[in-house]
């Protein structure tokens, strides 16, 4: 949002002039004089359009624009960039139009502004609704043009530095927001010195009091450690120049939110936080990069595990360089950067680098490139997500800095958040391979769809035509690609599913009047739709399928029976529903009974749930004997198909090797365990609680009988509670 604080008016001061010249006289070391004179005119046109306004500080309005502009004017932005940031709260806080803009500066600035301008205020339900929305119309004006979010994150930057004029609610707001959204995007963005100012700005803003007492241990830590420090880095300096290596040593230290961040992960004091100081050495290329790296090893030691290489592998921001952590005097462990001038620019500069650097050559067009993949896909996202609030957590979770790097069976890296699953694999491959996984070989071996995934792993997905996602997946994927995608593929088959087992629920409901769907007239749908409040039977059907409507109330309608005088037998009972186990998820099997094919089965109608299917013995269904309107009647097709859970106790002799001898049996006969539990009972019995994937009671018999067999087995039990 461009601003964040009210408008008072009043007659502007010249301060705003001199800030502007001073604008001028730095944008003359990189940019045209008639680019210059462009900028100089925005902010006459920002000053005159802004007259008499002030910000909550007390300072001219025109001296926030001009701020947003300077930073960008840092970054190296072009003029027009530069022009949309003096005239970005135009259009919103004053009666200059959209057109007025691109007649004075042209359509390219117009329509910067026109992206970066504070959005419509909506009356939402919540804050966080708005929230939501807002940053879902900047996420499509960033799709137009990426320099938009460049200048919304200096305006938000220069709003934090302004920040404490605020109440302190509005002020939390803020930062919290800065910190969750912002700061992430500029990291997301490879921008590192300005995400690390909105970080600490945030952290000072949330929480004022531990700001300051870590800022103060931090100072005094310094001051204890300046000598130690020097040391480490002249002995670096040293010995690279030894090696006959041009290097530049710059010590580092991590900024606030960094530590205080370490310190909630780690659950520790900030005496334990060791990394707290690092170095950083830039040298002339790529090469001589990984000759530092040998020379700081035989410096001091490496911490094993510490060592990273994002040059060959760059971070998905752009971001090159080579990390190591070292022991260092005293065992203080210290962190060292190696990277390329040109990488340390990107670093800081990020996508900004392309602008700044005229000269600058792949890693820079890596980093707007990635950028631009980046914005897609969160268009991607927005498209799919039900609403504000589905679409902003996704880009949270999206924004997680922790990284994994795997490899596709041709050899591609994949990069992927830390903890990422195998369907968070698929869905970065392709949503079509998503949907449509079933399990995957993580270096050559067999692996299910659960489980984590680490650097350096091949992965190679296996997929079926017919599967499709399960809701269980969104339990475990990390992914904002992953939990789209899932959610967006269950709600596209849960409608086509829905619709299919409604239109089966009211052809079932008119069989018990001796008629069909093929004998209902256009005349006979289009009075019972009015009568039901519908457009379309294809949503009347849905929302059978769903349980939301009752079939034979819907079938009622369209039969044209008169409600008062029909006695019908609401269950439908002249023809039973058969269940073919490809429904999808508006049918649904009950976990306390778990039924299986060839177990006698009754349906139940639940709203949202569609047909939920209980073994007719379940003591869970005495609550629907008071709800004939919400039976249905249901059997078993001849040829069931899928794989079904069921539960089953063995008790056995505890001793050595036994659950593997089950185990085996149960693989032997083609089935698979999802889940075991073992309680041991007094001397040497133990119970197995498994939980078994069957096509049926035959199945299960079959696996049952050959368990008998097993010595060590003394009894055998079908669990149905």
């Amino acid at each position: 949002m461009a601003s964040s604080e009210p408008i008072i008016r009043h007659e502007a001061g010249s301060d705003s002039a001199a800030r502007a010249a001073d604008l001028c006289t730095l944008l003359e070391n990189y940019l045209e004089p008639r680019q210059v004179e462009k900028v100089y005119r925005a902010y006459q046109f920002g000053a005159a359009a802004h007259e008499g306004q002030r910000r909550l500080s007390g300072e001219p309005y025109i001296t926030h624009p001009l701020a947003v502009a300077r930073t960008l004017g840092d970054m190296g932005l072009d003029a027009e960039s530069l022009c949309a940031a003096i005239l970005h709260d135009v259009i919103e806080d004053t009666p200059t139009a959209k057109a007025e803009i691109a007649e004075a500066f042209g359509p390219e600035v117009a329509q910067l502004v026109d992206g970066v301008s504070k959005l419509t205020q909506i009356n939402f339900r919540s804050k966080a609704e708005a929230q939501a929305e807002n940053f879902r119309k900047m996420v499509m004006a960033m799709s137009q043009d990426i320099r938009v979010i460049l200048i919304k994150l200096a305006d938000r930057l220069h709003n934090m530095r302004t920040i404490f004029v605020m109440p302190p609610s509005k002020r939390s707001r803020i930062a919290r927001e800065t910190l969750e959204i912002y700061a992430p995007i500029a990291q997301r963005l490879g921008i590192n010195s300005m995400r690390v100012e909105l970080e600490d700005l945030g952290f000072a803003a949330l929480y004022p009091m531990r700001y300051r007492v870590l800022k103060e241990r931090v100072r005094q830590q310094r001051g204890n450690r300046r000598e130690l420090l020097d040391t480490v880095r002249d002995a670096i300096a040293e010995s690279l120049v030894e090696g006959g290596i041009e290097a530049h040593v710059i010590g580092r230290q991590k900024h606030l939110w960094s530590i205080y961040q370490k310190m909630r992960s780690k659950q520790a004091g900030f005496d334990d936080i060791f990394d707290v100081y690092g170095f950083r050495v830039v040298v002339a290329d790529v090469d001589t990069c990984y000759r530092v790296l040998g020379y700081c090893h035989g410096l001091y030691k490496p911490l094993p595990g510490r060592i990273k290489d994002y040059i060959a592998i760059p971070k998905v921001n752009g971001y090159q360089s080579l990390h190591t952590t070292l022991l260092g005097p005293h065992r203080i462990q210290v962190e060292v950067q190696i990277r390329t001038a040109e990488m340390d620019r990107v670093a800081e500069a990020g996508i900004a680098a392309h602008w700044l650097y005229k000269d600058a050559g792949s890693a820079s067009n890596v980093a707007q490139t990635r950028a631009r993949e980046w914005v897609h896909g969160l268009m991607e996202m927005q498209e799919s997500a039900g609403n504000p609030l589905e679409f902003i957590e996704n880009v949270k979770i999206d924004l997680l800095p922790d990284e994994i790097y795997v490899f596709t069976p041709n050899g591609d890296i994949m990069e992927l958040p830390k903890g990422a699953t195998v369907v968070d694999f698929a869905y970065a491959v392709h949503s079509q391979i998503g949907d449509a996984c079933i399990a995957a070989n993580i270096d050559h071996r067999l692996a299910p769809l659960r489980t984590p995934l680490a650097t350096g792993q091949t992965v190679e997905i296996i997929t079926a035509p017919i599967a499709r996602p399960n809701p269980a997946w969104l339990d475990f994927v990390v992914t904002a690609k992953a939990r789209s995608g899932i959610r967006h593929s269950l709600k596209r088959l849960q409608g086509t599913e829905a619709a299919e087992l409604g239109q089966r629920l009211v052809d079932q409901a008119l069989g018990a009047m001796d008629l069909s769907l093929k004998a209902i007239s256009p005349e006979q749908v289009d009075a019972a739709l009015e009568a039901l409040g519908a457009d379309e039977l294809e949503a009347v059907f849905a929302e059978v399928g769903l349980g939301r409507r009752m079939p034979w109330l819907v079938a009622r309608h369209l039969s044209g029976v008169d409600e008062a005088s029909a006695d019908l037998d609401k269950t439908g009972s002249s023809g039973a529903l058969t269940i073919r186990g490809n429904e999808g998820a508006v049918v649904t099997f009950a976990r306390c009974c778990r039924p299986i094919p060839g177990d006698p089965i009754v349906g139940f109608a639940s709203a949202g749930r569609g047909v939920v299917i209980h073994h007719q013995d379940c003591n869970n269904i005495r609550e629907y004997r008071n709800h004939p309107e919400k039976w249905v009647d249901v059997q078993w097709d001849a040829v069931a198909e899928g794989e079904y859970p069921v539960a089953i106790d063995v008790e056995v002799m505890n001793r050595r090797g036994v659950l593997a001898s089950v185990a085996a049996v149960i693989s032997d006969l083609d089935s698979n365990i999802d889940a075991v539990e073992i309680e041991e009972k007094e001397g040497m019995i133990a119970t197995m609680k498994l939980v078994l994937d069957v096509r049926g009671r035959v199945h299960l018999a079959r696996i049952m009988r050959r368990l008998r067999g097993l010595s060590a087995v003394l009894r055998i039990t079908r669990r149905r509670g």
